[in-house]
């Protein structure tokens, strides 16, 4: 009988306990107001996050930052992206966010993409792009934005933007993690070449006709190999 009281009570202070533990689906609270981090090559310890400055060191500075004023060098696909984690702006540690900046030449594109550990909610500055991801269904969703527009890319599926015009186009970007992550679909030989990158871009406009598609017959081999 005792036995079988202790059982119970056991049981309930073990539901009492877990069911209070707030799970974190983005980067966990902070414990403090702020924590800027010390810059990445100055840490002296290392842990899940950036090491903060000492209080008596910090300062407004700590929490502005001038990295998403000019664009990035251009890639081979006619885009340059920045991504500002706590990394580079030391005021975002423990903040549960980084911030970034894309832009496109006429017609450029950024390819498929996604961040391992965080959505992407991106706001058209200037432009018109064509904006889409893949889902773990292999269900493909796009949409063309223009200034003013907000889209958002669920975490860790991959996503593109396209700029659908002959004038550049810019957008910026908020992550919900402070080290989001970047992992691209990286590209042959065969697949830097204008021939080939015009096909991309002929495959995704012609999708185009419905926002939402089964994609089956054009997702990569990597991609296929992620999802399955």
């Amino acid at each position: 009988m005792k036995l079988k009281s202790f059982a119970n009570l056991f049981l309930m202070l073990f539901f009492v306990a877990f069911s209070n533990i707030k799970i974190c689906l983005g980067d966990c609270d902070n414990l403090q107001d702020s924590c800027p981090a010390v810059p990445p090559n100055k840490q002296t310890i290392f842990i899940n996050g950036l090491q903060c400055k000492n209080p008596v060191n910090v300062s407004a500075q700590d929490f502005r930052t001038t990295e998403l004023s000019t664009a990035g060098s251009t890639d081979i696909f006619g885009a340059s992206m920045k991504i500002v984690s706590a990394a580079e702006f030391g005021g975002l540690n423990t903040l549960g966010l980084s911030i970034g900046r894309t832009d496109l030449d006429g017609n450029g594109l950024v390819n498929f993409h996604y961040h391992p550990r965080a959505t992407e909610m991106i706001f058209v500055t200037k432009g018109v792009l064509l904006a889409g991801f893949v889902d773990t269904k292999n269900q493909y969703f796009q949409k063309l934005i223009k200034v003013g527009d907000v889209f958002v890319f669920p975490k860790a599926l991959f996503h593109f933007y396209l700029n659908t015009g002959f004038d550049e186009a810019t957008i910026l970007s908020v992550y919900n993690s402070q080290n989001p992550g970047f992992v691209s679909l990286s590209p042959t030989a065969s697949d830097t070449t204008l021939e080939s990158l015009d096909k991309i871009k002929r495959k995704l406009i012609s999708l185009s006709a419905s926002e939402t598609h089964d994609v089956n017959s054009f997702i990569s081999p990597q991609m296929e190999s992620i999802y399955s």
